[in-house]
């Protein structure tokens, strides 16, 4: 697989309550022209909802976020994860990370963060929470001292503020919450999520 960051301007980042509307979510954001789906650990469906989308949605490359514990690395690849994303870095977890073999996004938020995994030899994470932490003028400026990391920022991105991201030369594309509005999942509205997924894959 080539590298996350260019597959697509924008990666769904989803919180999945039922299950049932995993698959039919994931098969409209592909349609829509977004195939990478971050799926996030933070409900009881996480799990399930990754092996269902990995065994069931043609073109999905799906993925776990909120990793948060080493634990929950293989737990995620074992559901068929094929990239791992998470909040930060604490050493065990990229530890057990790199073992694992699978693409992953460690999560930084400062300089010193991005250098410590830069010595380690990775050159592409998160930037979470991105808006919170400084921004499209923070990645610009870090762009300065390490040219050869990139970015998936993260966190309070919006339609209106993606494409100051994805002009970055260090960002390669940006996690969005906005792709599966909750409203949208509730009613089974997947015509809606096909349609917000289409304008986003246009962002870039």
């Amino acid at each position: 697989m080539s590298s996350l960051l260019d597959l697509a301007p924008v990666v769904p980042v989803v919180v999945v309550d039922d299950v049932e509307t995993a698959v039919p979510m994931a098969r409209a954001l592909v349609a829509g022209g977004l195939p990478v789906i971050e799926v996030t650990l933070r409900t009881e469906a996480g799990l399930e909802s990754i092996r269902r989308i990995a065994a069931e949605v043609e073109g999905a490359v799906v993925g776990a976020g909120t990793v948060r514990r080493p634990a929950d690395v293989e737990a995620a690849v074992e559901a068929g994860s094929r990239f791992l994303v998470s909040p930060g870095s604490p050493a065990a977890l990229v530890d057990e990370m790199i073992a694992s073999g699978v693409p992953f996004l460690p999560g930084v938020a400062t300089a010193t963060e991005v250098m410590a995994l830069f010595e380690r030899g990775l050159r592409e994470m998160k930037f979470f929470p991105a808006e919170q932490a400084g921004g499209v003028s923070y990645l610009k400026a870090l762009g300065g001292p390490l040219p050869e990391v990139r970015f998936c920022p993260t966190g309070g991105i919006r339609p209106a503020t993606a494409p100051a991201y994805l002009a970055l030369p260090n960002v390669g594309c940006v996690g969005g919450t906005w792709l599966t509005p909750a409203d949208a999942l509730a009613a089974g509205d997947y015509a809606a999520i096909e349609k917000l997924a289409a304008e986003a894959a246009r962002l870039r």
